[in-house]
């Protein structure tokens, strides 16, 4: 595809306008002010429009689109043990498999290309990236409450036949992490083990961190006044490459191992604030040189998946929390949503619209009175824009959403099949 005459944002947050932009395959193969003698096959008319990377969801339970708004206004503890908890025992496969083409659909109307998802009936979870063309790190989450052998756990056996059977699927757009749910779901021996296994095999880990003040502090408790991140660190939880969600209520030198260890953290604002959980003190982990990233969390925490809000509560929480409007800028929270989000998820040459790159890209209507006038490109993306201004969402070079039009995905089937399962579980509750 040859996007023409279309205004960009390059990897550097600089805005270039009328430029040609050359799709070939899977790759950004051309960018220049004059149109290329090459034939990049159809045309894409780029007047009043802008072309930038895609998003990277770095924290997200896909399937659970199913339970948006199912529970509200509720305490966390009450809202698991009432809602949550009740709701996803009565899910099979395929309820999972709807849950997560609805949540693909979502991600793709809202610009995001790839998610890192942590859940479980994970084969139809992989089945659904496949056929819908996106990118995904995918995670079984594993618990331990009983002190089983590791080893024969259900989730971790899951996870190595995940592993060995989808691993860069999809020429590398599906990839298989390995997660630990987190601290207060499992135990020495489970986090030590995911950690040796995800060494040997050079998987990335994902896990819960720190997202509530109970949480932190009764860990503390039960491990001699280690924090979470202490705790992890002491068990090789970050001897690999890892993705630790939340981080809200680390402490100390917390940051310091973070850092130290190059673990992303994927900061979950709008979630977070929702349960009342806190806010992830971002600032102090960018000082620190933690690569930070943004995650929508699950749609039942959220209600969304909508990335240009969710950039938009990452950048002014701290503001509000630490009374400093200058923290956070709009460049920083772009790179969270883009580069920094494609290095968690171990994906190269991702994130960034640049020659040579993925073409992992996105279309913004700047024709709408909210884009209006344009001082600033980038504050206008984060402070401005809404989801509802993406055009189209490119993956690997393919086009998956266009105008309110999937290539891939039949939406109709997709949100009958998705309203179904939730019917049956609800009157399977009753």
């Amino acid at each position: 595809m040859l996007f023409r005459n279309i205004t960009i944002l390059d990897e550097n947050f600089e805005v270039k306008d009328n430029m040609f932009v050359g799709i070939k395959g899977e790759t950004i193969d051309y960018i220049g002010k004059e149109e290329p003698s090459e034939n990049y096959g159809d045309s894409y008319d780029g007047k009043g429009k802008l072309l930038m990377s895609g998003f990277y969801n770095s924290h997200a339970h896909t399937p659970m689109t199913l339970l948006r708004g199912y529970g509200e206004n509720m305490s966390l503890q009450d809202w698991l043990e009432k809602r949550i908890f009740p709701f996803e025992s009565k899910l099979n496969g395929k309820d999972v498999y709807n849950g997560m083409l609805l949540g693909i659909a979502e991600s793709l109307r809202f610009g995001i290309v790839s998610s890192t998802d942590m859940y479980y009936f994970c084969d139809e979870m992989a089945k659904a990236v496949l056929e819908s063309g996106v990118k995904n790190n995918i995670g079984r989450g594993v618990v331990n409450f009983a002190d089983e052998d590791p080893a024969q756990l259900p989730g971790f056996l899951e996870t190595k036949q995940l592993f060995e059977s989808y691993h860069n699927e999809g020429n590398g757009r599906l990839k298989i992490d390995i997660s630990l749910h987190g601290e207060y779901t499992s135990n020495p021996r489970t986090a030590l083990h995911l950690a040796e296994y995800a060494s040997s095999v050079g998987a990335n880990l994902h896990v819960h961190v720190s997202e509530t003040q109970f949480e932190h502090e009764e860990c503390k408790k039960r491990h001699g006044g280690l924090t979470p991140i202490q705790y992890l660190n002491r068990h090789k939880i970050f001897d690999t490459k890892a993705t630790a969600a939340h981080c809200v209520w680390i402490e100390g030198e917390d940051f310091d191992i973070l850092a130290n260890k190059g673990v992303t953290v994927a900061s979950c604002p709008v979630s977070n604030l929702k349960l009342a959980s806190g806010v992830c003190n971002v600032p102090l982990l960018m000082e620190k040189g933690v690569n930070v990233a943004i995650g929508t969390d699950s749609v039942a925490s959220n209600n969304s998946l909508n990335m240009i809000e969710e950039m938009k509560f990452f950048a002014v929480a701290n503001k509000g929390k630490q009374y400093d409007p200058t923290l956070i800028t709009p460049a920083d929270t772009l790179t969270a949503a883009t580069a920094a989000g494609a290095k968690g998820q171990g994906r190269e040459n991702c994130g960034a619209l640049a020659a040579g790159h993925k073409a992992d890209l996105i279309v913004v209507d700047l024709r709408k009175p909210n884009m209006h006038p344009i001082h600033n490109m980038a504050n206008n993306i984060v402070y401005a824009a809404s989801g509802s201004d993406i055009l189209l969402t490119m993956v690997d070079g393919k086009v998956l959403y266009t105008n309110g039009e999937y290539t891939t995905i039949d939406i109709e089937k997709v949100i009958y099949e998705a309203e179904k399962s939730t019917t049956r579980i609800l009157g399977e509750l009753k």
